[in-house]
C-alpha cells in the first residue's frame, strides 16, 4: 500500500467543498455527479474490509428506485448480508475526509479494525443501467486497484444478483456458482421442479405481465426466461428501450401511486407485477372487472409465503421454528390473519430491511417483508440440512411437501430480497395451491390507513419505542395518540422521525376511512 500513489489517484477524484453524506441502510445516494470521490473511496474501503474478513466483498451501484439522474453505492459483506454497522460509521467517516486525511482516515480504520494490511483482497463489483453508472463503477475499480485488490466487474447485475455472487464466493460454491449463468440455472430448477406438479394436473400455461421500472432487472429477466418459460410465460413492460429509469414506473411508483405503471395494458383480473430499478422490490396488483386497481403489496406477499410454508412443515410433522417479522407500516389486517387464522407468530422490528433481516435469523424460517415489496426467507444451516434429508427419506405425501420445501429453499435468494427470485416464488405457489390473483387478494381485508409527513424545525425532539410503535418524547405526545386512537375501532397510529430528514411520519389506520382521517389527526401535535 504506497500511501503517495493514494494521494495522487484520490486527487483525481476530488471531492466537492462542503459536502457531507450519510451512509445509512441503502449506503450512499445522492445526485450522480457528486458522487465520483465516494466510488473511489468506496473502492478502497472494500479492499480493507476483504482484508479484516478474508472474503470477497462486494459493491453494487445503484440507487434502485430514486429517479435516473441520481445513483448510490452499498457495500456487500461476506455472506451476502448489508455492510456490518461499525464499517457503515467507517464508510461515512471515508467519504467525509478532507483531501489531505484520507490516508490517515485509511489507517485509522485499519487500526481500529485490526485489519492485516498483508492479507490479499478481492472485491466484485455490479451496477445498474443508469448512464453515470459505468463511469462511476470505473471510479471503484481505481479505488480497489490503487491498494493492490484484486476485483471482478460483472457489469450489469440486478443488485440481488450481486449479493448472491458474493455470498457464492464465500460458501466456496456451496451456496450456488457465482456466475449470472449459475444463478439462472439454480433459480429457474428449483422453480421447474416446484411447479411440474401444478402444470401436470392440468393447469392452464399461466402467463405474467411485468412492469421492469427502465431498469437493469428487464435486461436479466429477459435473459433468464428461456430457463423457467416451460412454467411461466413474461411479457416485459418499461423493458428500457424507451422511458427513463423508474420514471411512473416501477415497484415504488406503483405502491406510491396505487395505480398501474404508465406504458402497461391491462385487462380484467390479468395478475401484474413491478420491479424497481434494481430489482430488488416487487409488487403485485390488478384491475377487476369494475375497472378498480387492487394492490397486493408487501404484507400480503408474505402473508401467501408464510401460509404456504406452514402448510408444508405441518405436512411432514416437523415442528421448525417459523416466524414472520414486520414494520410498524404492516397493515394490521395482515397480522390478524397471520396470528389467528395461520396461527404463524409475527415480530416487529424497526423500519430498515436490516433490522428484519437480524431478527429473521432468529428462526428455522425467517419471512419478512416491508410493505414496499421488499423482501425474502431466511432458512437457519440447520433446518435447511434437515428438510433436504427428510426429502430423501420420508415418503409418499410428506416426501413430497419435503421435496417441495427443499425447491423452495433453493428458490429463495437468501443472501437479499430479490423481484425475481420472489416472482417466481409467488408464481409457484400460486400455481400449485391453484389460487388466483382475486383470491390471493381475498385472503383478507386491508384496514383503510393513511400516511402522512410533517416538516419539523428538529425531528430528533421525537423519540420511540417498540418498534417505533410508541412516541417516548415530547411528553404527552403519545398519550395525546392514545386518546385519539381508543375513540375508534381496530384503529392505531404512530409518529416516527425521519432518519434522513427534518420530516415526521406519521401512520394511521382503523376499520373505515372516516376513522382513519379522523386517527389521522395525530399528526396535529408533532410539530
Amino acid at each position: 500500500m504506497d500511501p503517495e500513489a493514494v494521494r495522487k489517484h484520490s486527487a483525481l477524484h476530488a471531492k466537492p467543498d462542503g459536502l457531507v453524506l450519510q451512509y445509512g441502510t441503502a449506503g450512499f445516494r445522492t445526485k450522480a455527479e457528486r458522487l465520483d470521490h465516494v466510488m473511489f473511496r468506496m473502492g478502497l474501503l472494500a479492499v480493507l474490509r476483504s482484508k479484516q474478513t478474508k472474503s470477497t466483498i462486494g459493491v453494487m451501484v445503484t440507487a434502485s428506485h430514486n429517479p435516473e439522474e441520481d445513483n448510490g453505492v452499498k457495500l456487500v459483506d461476506p455472506l451476502g448480508e448489508m455492510l456490518a454497522p461499525s464499517w457503515e460509521e467507517h464508510a461515512t467517516c471515508l467519504a467525509n475526509a478532507e483531501e489531505r486525511d484520507v490516508w490517515r482516515v485509511l489507517m485509522d480504520i485499519s487500526e481500529k479494525a485490526a485489519v492485516n494490511l498483508q492479507q490479499e483482497a478481492f472485491v466484485v463489483i455490479g451496477r445498474d443501467t443508469r448512464p453515470s453508472s459505468e463511469r462511476l463503477s470505473q471510479s471503484v475499480i481505481d479505488g480497489v486497484t490503487v491498494l493492490g485488490g484484486q476485483f471482478h466487474d460483472y457489469g450489469l447485475l440486478t443488485t440481488p444478483q450481486l449479493h448472491y455472487m458474493v455470498y457464492c464466493r464465500n460458501s466456496s460454491g456451496r451456496y450456488g456458482e457465482a456466475t449470472i449463468d449459475g444463478y439462472y440455472q439454480k433459480l429457474s430448477t428449483a422453480f421447474v421442479e416446484l411447479t411440474k406438479q401444478a402444470f401436470c394436473g392440468g393447469n392452464e400455461y399461466r402467463s405474467l405481465k411485468v412492469d421492469c421500472a427502465n431498469g437493469v432487472g428487464a435486461l436479466k429477466l429477459r435473459e433468464m426466461e428461456p430457463y423457467f418459460s416451460q412454467g411461466l410465460s413474461v411479457q416485459l413492460f418499461n423493458d428500457g428501450t424507451k422511458g427513463k429509469l423508474n420514471h411512473l414506473c416501477g415497484a415504488d411508483f406503483v405502491k406510491s401511486h396505487q395505480r398501474p405503471p404508465q406504458g402497461m395494458e391491462m385487462k380484467s383480473n390479468e395478475r401484474c407485477c413491478s420491479f424497481d430499478g434494481d430489482a430488488d422490490r416487487i409488487v403485485y396488483y390488478y384491475s377487476d372487472a369494475d375497472g378498480h386497481f387492487h394492490l397486493i403489496d408487501g404484507d400480503k406477499i408474505a402473508t401467501l409465503i408464510s401460509s404456504f410454508l406452514k402448510e408444508l412443515l405441518v405436512e411432514i410433522g416437523e415442528s421448525l421454528n417459523i416466524g414472520v417479522v414486520q414494520t410498524a407500516y404492516a397493515n394490521g389486517s395482515s397480522t390478524r390473519y397471520l396470528e389467528e387464522v395461520m396461527k404463524v407468530p409475527v415480530y416487529c422490528t424497526k423500519t430498515g430491511v436490516k433490522h428484519l433481516h437480524h431478527k429473521a435469523q432468529e428462526f428455522d424460517v425467517g419471512v419478512y417483508f416491508e410493505a414496499n415489496g421488499h423482501g425474502t426467507v431466511l432458512f437457519s444451516k440447520a433446518a435447511e440440512m434437515k428438510i433436504k434429508q427428510l426429502a430423501k427419506e420420508l415418503e409418499d405425501k410428506k416426501r413430497k411437501a419435503a421435496q417441495m420445501l427443499a425447491n423452495v429453499i433453493d428458490l429463495f435468494n437468501q443472501a437479499a430480497g430479490d423481484a425475481i427470485s420472489d416472482m417466481l416464488v409467488i408464481e409457484a405457489i400460486l400455481a400449485l395451491k391453484g389460487l388466483t390473483v382475486q383470491e390471493w387478494d381475498a385472503l383478507y381485508t386491508d384496514l383503510p390507513n393513511r400516511q402522512l409527513k410533517v416538516k419539523v424545525a428538529d425531528r430528533q425532539v421525537i423519540s420511540t419505542t417498540d418498534a417505533e410503535r410508541q412516541a417516548v418524547t415530547p411528553p404527552g405526545l403519545q398519550e395525546a395518540i392514545n386518546d385519539l386512537v381508543k375513540k375508534y375501532k381496530l384503529s392505531r397510529a404512530f409518529v416516527r422521525p425521519s432518519g434522513t430528514e427534518d420530516v415526521v411520519r406519521v401512520y394511521a389506520e382503523a376499520d373505515s376511512q372516516v376513522s382513519w382521517d379522523s386517527a389521522g389527526k395525530c399528526r396535529q401535535p408533532c410539530p
